[in-house]
């Protein structure tokens, strides 16, 4: 006879961490502390659960969830919307730390989504880097705007400002490229990426770390990842128009900017967004195509490991 499968919820909270079992109901709660996440680690260790689903809380779920790997233990961390979404499909409005874990275990035991590689701490460094990086760039294009309707009184304070976010934002280009560049690994995909026209460090450093699976999916469930992918709206009679939607925002920002580069300079993008414009696609339209059209060529080129050759075809896999 086949043991039975346990399945575990854990909300995660910044003092405590809610965790439910399902099917049998279980239910407690640890502090969010090493004593208590070593706790809920050997607790977990005896019932051997099947899968153990969190959701991302803003870097919250970090901790607990390297402790979980490190023990070998089965663990997703799942996007808020889905969790969310999937408790109002099962009718549950009310929402409390219980009944999210709850509903966390209840996801893991119907929706079983794939356990995937949890990045190791320098990555995540990087990462908190990159992400600290778009903030600053936040930080200073809102007060350029500021800038031009100041009064004159607090000009000089609003330069300043700026000043000192342009010093910021050069010392962590810095400490990225240093370490980026220390890793051989990081360094020949990061000069693989940024042999195509268009694309820059930014976006390459972005693709390094925000996109691991570059390389190893097939183009369109690497277009659904990044939010490429173009899916219908029908029902019924109603044929509506394709959109994009969901995927990492941080990736397709970061792609974006570089396709608008490509469709100037890179003579492959160029004449695909000509054509496009040409057959009576609006501007943007072509655009998101030209974008899906460079992650396939990135794709390609990251999983046979050649550069650039705009005399070839790339055909993904």
């Amino acid at each position: 006879m086949s043991s039975p499968q346990t399945f575990v919820g854990i909300d995660v909270a910044k003092v405590h961490l809610d965790i439910a079992l399902r099917p049998a109901g279980t239910r407690w709660t640890v502090a969010n502390d090493d004593a208590g996440i070593a706790d809920l680690v050997t607790q977990l260790q005896g019932v051997c659960p099947t899968l153990i689903v969190l959701e991302a809380t803003g870097g919250l779920q970090r901790t607990v969830v390297a402790a979980l790997t490190a023990a070998a233990l089965p663990v997703v961390v799942i996007n808020p919307r889905q969790a969310r979404d999937f408790a109002k499909a099962t009718g549950q409005l009310a929402k409390t730390d219980a009944l999210d874990a709850r509903a966390l275990a209840h996801f893991a035991e119907a929706i079983r989504p794939e356990p995937r590689p949890v990045p190791d701490a320098q990555t995540e460094e990087l990462r908190a880097l990159l992400a600290r990086r778009r903030q600053l760039v936040a930080m200073r294009t809102a007060e350029q705007n500021r800038l031009g309707s100041a009064p004159r009184r607090l000009q000089a304070d609003i330069e300043a400002h700026i000043a000192w976010l342009n010093t910021r934002l050069a010392a962590l280009d810095d400490a990225l490229d240093t370490t980026l560049r220390a890793s051989p690994v990081w360094r020949a995909r990061e000069d693989l990426l940024r042999s195509v026209p268009g694309i820059g460090p930014v976006c390459a450093r972005t693709l390094v770390l925000e996109l691991p699976e570059l390389g190893t999916l097939s183009r369109q469930h690497l277009a659904a990842l990044v939010g490429l992918a173009p899916f219908h709206r029908d029902s019924g009679t109603l044929r509506g128009a394709r959109t994009i939607w969901g995927g990492r925002a941080q990736v397709r920002t970061a792609l974006y900017m570089s396709t608008l580069v490509a469709v100037r300079y890179n003579p492959v993008l160029k004449a695909f967004y000509q054509r496009l414009r040409a057959a009576g696609k609006l501007a943007k339209v072509a655009l998101i195509a030209c974008m899906r059209k460079l992650l396939t060529i990135l794709n390609a080129m990251v999983k046979h490991q050649t550069p650039w050759q705009p005399q070839e075809e790339f055909i993904a896999a």
